[in-house]
């Protein structure tokens, strides 16, 4: 299953709520939303600085992340950044394909 770093960033509207609710029952309301297309929540964390929320989890493709997405951002309460995560092995996996390549200028 595909795993996923979201970086949230709160709206005005969103911060009050967060204020109301706290940070327990924030989480449990995106393990739920993350768990409602299939996937599971590994960590959930608060932030300071340009991004208010890290999350990550798994998802069983990228249509199920845009789902996640869409409905943040249709909320207005956030916007969410969907970032596809990569292990070692994939990696190692991807610098053994052959893939053709021109440099710009060459």
């Amino acid at each position: 299953m595909p795993r996923y770093l979201w970086q949230v960033t709160y709206s005005p509207e969103g911060a009050k709520g967060l204020l109301t609710e706290g940070g327990t029952a924030r989480r449990d309301a995106i393990t739920q939303m993350v768990e409602s297309v299939g996937g599971t929540v590994e960590s959930c964390y608060f932030a300071l600085g340009g991004r208010d929320l890290f999350v990550i989890g798994d998802v069983p493709d990228d249509v199920a992340a845009a789902a996640l997405g869409i409905r943040t951002t249709a909320s207005g309460a956030a916007r969410s950044e969907s970032v596809v995560l990569l292990t070692p092995e994939q990696v190692d996996d991807a610098v053994r394909r052959d893939a053709q390549y021109r440099a710009p200028g060459s």
